[in-house]
């Protein structure tokens, strides 16, 4: 591969690095527009046992997400609130992996058979 190249490659992985690690924490903490379309017509109550809604929207009939448990749910690492930043370099690095590696897999079948 030639420099050049790898100097793009380089500075596309630091971009997404960057982009994932330091952006992300410039990130708003207020719901989406989808939890805010989901929320209209109800009043969010802070109870001990978590946020309660009275009235009547759509999101009274929401349930936990099954992956809710995983590692890096809700953009965090392990729930804690202020790694962010590494939860995206991890989400950055594991997708750059799978789309890396099926580049790689589609160009070796593509050359064994040209």
């Amino acid at each position: 591969m030639s420099p050049r190249r790898w100097q793009f490659w380089v500075g596309f992985g630091v971009s997404i690095l960057l982009i994932a690690g330091v952006v992300s924490y410039f990130a708003s903490s207020n719901p989406d527009g989808l939890d805010s379309a989901t929320r209209q017509g109800c009043h969010v109550i802070d109870t001990a046992n978590g946020e309660q809604l009275s009235g009547n929207c759509i999101a009274q009939h929401a349930t936990q997400h099954a992956m809710s448990a995983s590692p890096l749910a809700d953009y965090t690492v392990l729930g804690h609130p202020a790694s962010g930043g590494l939860a995206g370099i991890i989400g950055a690095a594991i997708v750059l992996a799978i789309a890396g590696g099926a580049f790689w897999l589609i160009s070796r079948t593509r050359r064994a058979k040209g």
